[in-house]
């Protein structure tokens, strides 16, 4: 695999685990008790912190891609092991 390729697969897999990272432990200034600011949205959230969110993104994305490498590189679960209907066979 090229380091290009490798670069965008890992930028991929920061994203998807950036979605799946930032709802957790959001509260809104409601769920705080705090006072909401003149303007604010009523589910703005009042205590990100995007510091704890990258981190957390980070480690997750590099577990995943790490995975996914090594499925990649010792061929664990190839497209033959998926494929429940036997389409590729059909498709030849």
């Amino acid at each position: 695999m090229e380091t290009v390729s490798i670069i965008a697969i890992y930028a991929l897999f920061w994203v998807l685990s950036a979605f799946i990272i930032l709802p957790f432990g959001v509260k809104n200034n409601k769920e705080l008790g705090v006072d909401d600011i003149p303007g604010q949205a009523d589910g703005a959230p009042g205590n990100f912190k995007p510091l704890k969110v990258i981190g957390m993104t980070t480690l997750l994305a590099t577990v995943a891609f790490g995975l996914f490498y090594m499925n990649y590189i010792n061929g664990w679960i190839t497209l033959d092991t998926i494929d429940i209907f036997n389409s590729r066979e059909r498709l030849r």
